[in-house]
C-alpha cells in the first residue's frame, strides 16, 4: 500500500499534507528579483504555497508594492523570510467532515486575517488553512464594526467548499458581530453580508485580541504611509450635489431612506414610493433588482455614452444592433431609464455601421425602369471628396453607364455644374456619344442649374 505520494504538487501522507520538498529547494535557490517578471514568477511559486504560512499578505506586501514599480527598502527581508517559511512550512491536517469546524477572524487597520482551525481532536486545533487578505481603498474606511465583520465574510467565502454543510464556530475579539445578525435596522451593505451568512450553520462566540494570537498576526500589520485615517463615509449633501443631474436617482434615494419628498405632487410622490421598492441604496450607489434576481448598478448621464461604446464599439463590442446591445449592457450589470432607447439611437450613429451595414428597404433608392437599353445610352454621374489635393485636383467625378455598369473616374478641381459639364463634353461624348435619354445627377439639387439641362 502507498503510504506517501505526490498530488498536484503536494505530498499526501498519513501525517496530513505537506509542501513538495523538490520544489520548496527551487524556490530557495533563486536569485532575488531583479525586475518585475522575475518578481512575478517569484511571487508565483511562493503563492502556490500560500495555505502554508501564516501571515503571508503582510509579508509579501512590499513585494506587491514594487509590482507598481514602487521601490521599497523590505525587498531583500520580504523575499528572505517568504523562502525561510516555506523551508518551514507546517504539515496541515485534512479536514474531518464529521467534526464542527472552528475559525479565528480578526480585522486590522490594512487587513483582515482568518485562520480555519479544522477541529479539535484530543483537545488540540489542528490548522487546515490560513487567509489574509489586505483591504482595498474604500475598505480601508470602514468602521471597526464592518470590518470585523467583513473578516467573517471573507473567512466563508474563502472557505465555503470546506464548510457549507458543516457546523462552524467563529472566534472573534469584537463582541458586537454577534448581535448585527439580529438588527434589523443596518446598513444596506451590513444586510447583504448577513443575508449571506445565512446559508450557514454559524455560531458566534466571543474571544479577547490577546488569546486570538493567530488571526491577529494576519491582521495587525504596520503600515508605511501616515497620515489621519479618514473613518466618515461620504456626506449625503456630497452624493446629492453629484447626482443631482439625475433627478431620478435623487427621489429614490430619498424614498429609499425614508427623508421626505416635498418638491413632488401627490401622484409622482406615489408613483416614486412604489418605484423605490425596485431599487436597493448601497452607498456610493444605487441598484435595481432586475426580474432574474440580480442587481445591476444605475447609472448617471455622464457614464452612458462609455458604457454604450464599450459594449458595441470596443474590440469585444462587437458592433451588435441595438437589441444585443441593449442585453450586452444588462448582463454586465448596469441599468437606467430609456436605455434601449439610447442603444439605438447610438447605434443608428455608429460610423463604422453606417459605412459597413447593409442598406435598408425604407432607405433604399426607389427603382425606375429605363425604355432605352442600348450600351452608354444613360449615364449616371457622382462627385467624391473633397480628399488631399494633388496638382490642383480635389474632387473625382465618378460616372457608370447604367447598361454595362462601366466605370470612369475623372479627376476636378471643384464639385460643381460647370465643372461636371466640361469633363463631360470632354472625356465622355468623343469617347462614347452623346447619350440617347439623358443623364442621371445623384449629386445634390444645389449643383444642377439650368446650365446643365441643354446638355443633360
Amino acid at each position: 500500500m502507498v503510504r506517501r505520494g505526490l498530488v498536484l504538487g503536494h505530498i499526501i501522507s498519513e501525517k496530513g499534507i505537506e509542501v513538495d520538498k523538490a520544489k520548496i529547494e527551487t524556490v530557495e535557490r533563486l536569485p532575488p528579483p531583479t525586475d518585475i517578471r522575475s518578481l512575478r514568477s517569484f511571487l508565483g511559486h511562493a503563492g502556490f504555497y500560500r495555505r502554508f504560512i501564516k501571515n503571508f499578505s503582510k509579508i509579501a506586501k512590499p513585494l506587491n508594492y514594487l509590482l507598481l514599480r514602487t521601490f521599497h527598502l523590505s525587498l531583500p527581508m520580504s523575499v528572505k523570510k517568504i523562502k525561510e517559511l516555506l523551508v518551514k512550512a507546517p504539515i496541515i491536517q485534512p479536514p474531518d467532515w464529521n467534526l464542527p469546524f472552528e475559525i479565528m477572524c480578526d480585522a486590522g487597520d490594512y487587513a483582515v486575517g482568518a485562520v480555519s482551525l479544522g477541529q479539535r481532536k484530543d483537545g488540540r486545533v489542528h490548522a487546515i488553512y490560513y487567509a489574509s487578505k489586505t483591504l482595498n481603498e474604500a475598505q480601508v474606511n470602514y468602521a471597526t464594526t464592518e470590518k470585523e465583520l467583513l473578516a467573517v465574510v471573507f473567512a466563508f467565502e474563502k472557505f465555503r467548499s470546506y464548510i457549507v454543510n458543516s457546523k462552524v464556530i467563529v472566534y472573534t475579539d469584537h463582541a458586537a458581530i454577534k448581535y448585527l445578525l439580529t438588527k434589523k435596522d443596518a446598513k444596506p451593505r451590513l444586510i447583504r453580508w448577513i443575508l449571506m451568512l445565512q446559508e450557514f450553520d454559524v455560531e458566534i462566540r466571543d474571544k479577547k485580541g490577546v488569546e486570538n494570537v493567530v488571526a491577529d498576526h494576519l491582521s495587525r500589520m504596520n503600515h508605511s504611509k501616515g497620515g489621519p485615517l479618514i473613518e466618515d463615509a461620504l456626506r449625503d449633501d456630497t452624493l446629492y450635489a453629484v447626482i443631482d443631474k439625475d433627478s431620478w436617482m435623487l427621489d429614490v434615494i430619498r424614498a429609499i431612506k425614508g427623508e421626505p419628498l416635498t418638491h413632488l405632487n401627490y401622484n409622482s410622490k406615489r408613483k416614486v414610493l412604489a418605484e423605490a421598492k425596485k431599487f436597493y441604496w448601497n452607498s456610493p450607489y444605487l441598484y435595481r433588482f432586475g426580474s432574474d434576481g440580480v442587481l445591476r448598478r444605475c447609472v448617471p448621464a455622464d457614464e452612458r455614452s462609455e458604457i454604450l461604446r464599450k459594449c458595441h464599439a470596443a474590440e469585444y463590442g462587437g458592433h451588435y444592433g441595438h437589441f444585443r446591445t441593449q442585453a450586452k449592457i444588462w448582463a454586465s450589470g448596469f441599468y437606467w431609464p430609456g436605455m434601449h432607447e439610447d442603444a439605438r439611437k447610438f447605434v443608428a450613429s455608429c460610423p463604422e455601421c453606417q459605412r459597413t451595414g447593409n442598406i435598408t428597404a425604407r432607405n433604399s433608392m426607389p427603382l425606375t425602369y429605363n425604355l432605352q437599353i442600348d450600351l452608354f445610352d444613360v449615364w449616371g454621374m457622382d462627385f467624391m471628396g473633397p480628399f488631399e489635393n494633388s496638382h490642383g485636383y480635389e474632387y473625382i467625378l465618378v460616372t457608370v453607364d447604367y447598361v454595362s455598369k462601366w466605370v470612369e473616374a475623372l479627376p476636378c478641381k471643384k464639385a460643381s455644374t460647370q465643372e461636371s459639364i466640361e469633363m463631360i463634353k470632354n472625356n465622355i461624348f468623343p469617347r462614347y456619344g452623346v447619350p440617347r435619354e439623358r443623364i442621371k445627377r445623384w449629386f445634390d439639387k444645389k449643383l444642377v442649374k439650368k446650365e446643365f439641362k441643354p446638355v443633360a
